[in-house]
């Protein structure tokens, strides 16, 4: 099992910068393929990246294509978001979350990202 806390929300402008970070706990982070959401108010949950555990392959939604950078340290047993020209269609609780197989089931408590136009 696998612990994850995320850090770096916080409130922007439009067209500015962050990075997010998710820490694991556990020995065996490199086995888990990683994923970020996020759930905009009233809007249900939606992935916003994915990095596999092979190959460290990445995936991103398409609204987020070009703009996002997901990033894994297996050593440091990290995962990161590099977000950048943010919208304020961006703001939202974005949640780390791991797996083992093809369902995520291990989630972080979320941090807030807010983008003012």
């Amino acid at each position: 099992q696998v612990q994850l806390v995320e850090s770096g929300g916080g409130l922007v402008q439009a067209g500015g910068s962050l990075r997010l970070s998710c820490a694991a706990s556990g020995r065996t982070f490199s086995t888990y393929g990683m994923g970020w959401f996020r759930q905009a108010p009233g809007k249900e949950r939606e992935i916003v990246a994915g990095i596999r555990k092979i190959d460290g392959n990445a995936y991103y939604s398409d609204s987020v294509k070009g703009r996002f950078t997901i990033s894994r340290d297996n050593a440091k047993n990290t995962v990161s978001l590099q977000m950048n020209s943010l919208k304020p269609e961006d703001t939202a609780v974005y949640y780390c979350a791991g797996r083992l197989g093809y369902e995520y089931e291990y989630w972080g408590q979320g941090t807030q990202v807010t983008v003012s136009s």
